[in-house]
């Protein structure tokens, strides 16, 4: 009897301690996106942020009965929602630099330059980013002469909305006098010129690289300050997590200082940034994961091809509106191979940005020839916008494991060229979200801000309706391709996990695993779907600890 009750003691003792360090919220709703639990309307939670259980209120109250109480009324609780591929930096660094995003014109264009010049020293380069000449009545490539009048001697340098293509005017172009003269093109780009072989002031995919190296670099507390305004951004919006796909060492190095300093607000994944010194050093030293949780990397970001449009992605055949153009390969079939084989050896997972029907095979082909045998294994090698594919290349993906990843936006943003440019057969292979996922493939949803907008609402309410803000065209774009606003959530939640082999921990909110959470005003999965892109984010959780919360 005496062993009995001593039995009975430790196995109460935990509870009674735990109870005092317990979190009960309770919501109008909870979607876990556990299929053990789908739907609860309250959960428990310790103050190391896992979660302990999931219920309804009285039953966890009488369980821990010394719980802090966290009662968000009728509010809606999902799992934190995770971007599977944006890019920090560069969101914080546009909120530095002049914004070209939505302008209709050079003219406005212009009118933006001049307020930003205000802010600048004598002889500073003036940056900015994201214009799309598609937006635009001509839509032609600009030229340098369209800045040269307005800015004749300070260096002007403009990357476009994908990040695959920069405008420069003459002042920045004579930092890179061998773009110059003659016929000299970099492999993996272009150095758009005219008839006398004098530079437009367009550079595409690698030629940009002459102007980035060209420009000043930004100061550490610049680069510091661009990751923390970018993370500021993310968790406003919902996310408790982003893979960010392909960062340097130094921009890891940047993040390990953060969060060393209780300074990350969300998870990042990381990507090393092709085969250089970051990849390297997961070979050296295995896979990187700070103690916090909170960064890791074990992954690399390689390049197949560049962008739709700036005609940079590499097709199977010539562009539809472009004869002649087949795009680019920013990597060789044969340094991509090198890379994959590589990263293979280190057992370091491989995400490959592929758009172009051509890009796409080539990333496949590639996985193929690196895992061998290993391909039916579980190595989620991931391909990153798996744009457009031919026919029998889409099969592929599932037959392979490897996760496509995909952004929502970026169909409803290239809906109105996109066909333009691969024409009525190719286009049916383009944004094929309904195809792939019934094929069984893996999909995880992101952004790729700031090429888009970090507000995953917008991916939401892009992969349900395949429409604009303003709903049209009525019924969606292909429509055949829609995804319900179940499958939209569980590709920012446990699809997103999955492609970050954090499915244990994250994307879904059962026992055991993170207290990562949202909190909405409405419920995403029973308001009209007009009303997802504007669903209200109270607060984001992360480790059962508010990191934004609405005023």
């Amino acid at each position: 009897m005496r062993r009995t009750a001593s039995a009975l003691l430790l196995t109460l003792l935990p509870l009674t301690l735990l109870a005092a360090n317990v979190t009960v919220l309770s919501a109008h709703r909870i979607h876990t996106m556990d299929a053990a639990r789908p739907q609860a309307t309250a959960m428990a939670y310790g103050d190391d942020g896992t979660v302990l259980a999931l219920g309804d209120a009285a039953t966890l109250l009488a369980r821990y009965p010394q719980a802090r109480r966290l009662d968000v009324g009728n509010a809606t609780v999902v799992p934190g929602l995770i971007d599977a591929h944006g890019h920090m930096s560069g969101l914080g660094l546009a909120m530095l630099t002049a914004d070209l995003v939505d302008t209709a014109s050079k003219a406005e264009i212009l009118e933006r330059l001049r307020a930003k010049e205000k802010d600048l020293r004598p002889g500073e380069w003036l940056i900015g980013r994201g214009w799309d000449q598609n937006d635009w009545p001509e839509q032609a490539f600009p030229t340098a002469a369209d800045l040269d009048a307005a800015f004749p001697e300070r260096p002007v340098w403009l990357s476009r909305i994908d990040g695959h293509a920069g405008w420069a005017n003459t002042a920045a172009m004579r930092a890179v006098p061998r773009a110059l003269t003659g016929t000299w093109q970099p492999e993996g780009g272009s150095i758009q010129r005219d008839a006398a072989g004098k530079p437009t002031g367009l550079f595409i995919d690698n030629a940009m690289l002459l102007l980035e190296n060209a420009r000043p670099a930004i100061d550490e507390a610049t680069a510091e300050k661009a990751l923390q305004l970018g993370m500021r951004a993310a968790v406003a919006h919902g996310l408790t997590g982003v893979h960010d796909a392909g960062i340097p060492l130094a921009e890891l190095q940047r993040y390990q200082r953060l969060a060393d300093r209780g300074q990350l607000p969300l998870r990042i994944y990381a990507m090393a940034d092709g085969n250089k010194e970051a990849l390297e050093s997961l070979c050296q030293h295995g896979l990187y994961r700070h103690p916090s949780g909170r960064l890791q990397m074990r992954a690399v970001k390689l390049y197949a091809d560049g962008a739709l449009g700036s005609r940079g992605a590499a097709m199977l055949d010539d562009y539809s509106d472009d004869h002649g153009n087949r795009g680019l390969l920013l990597m060789s079939p044969q340094e991509l191979a090198a890379a994959a084989a590589k990263a293979k050896r280190c057992g370091v997972q491989v995400a490959t940005h592929a758009i172009g029907d051509r890009g796409n095979r080539i990333a496949l082909d590639t996985y193929a020839k690196a895992l061998g045998k290993d391909v039916d294994g579980d190595h989620r090698w991931r391909i990153e916008h798996a744009q457009i594919l031919a026919p029998e290349d889409l099969p592929r993906l599932a037959r392979m494991h490897v996760i496509a990843s995909m952004q929502p936006t970026h169909a409803t943003s290239d809906m109105p060229w996109a066909e333009d440019r691969v024409g009525p057969q190719r286009i049916v292979g383009a944004y094929a979200w309904r195809q792939l996922r019934d094929a069984g493939t893996h999909l995880a949803l992101g952004s790729d801000f700031p090429v888009e907008s970090v507000d995953p609402r917008l991916g939401l309410y892009a992969a349900v309706t395949r429409a604009d803000g303003k709903g049209l065209p009525v019924g969606g774009w292909y429509p055949d391709e829609k995804l319900t606003a179940f499958e939209a959530l569980r590709g920012f939640t446990l699809e997103a996990a999955y492609a970050g082999f954090a499915e244990h921990d994250v994307g879904s909110l059962a026992p055991g695993k993170r207290a990562d959470f949202v909190v909405l005003a409405e419920d995403p999965l029973a308001v009209p779907d007009a009303a997802l892109r504007t669903l209200t984010v109270k607060a984001t959780y992360v480790d059962g600890k508010p990191v934004f919360e609405a005023r």
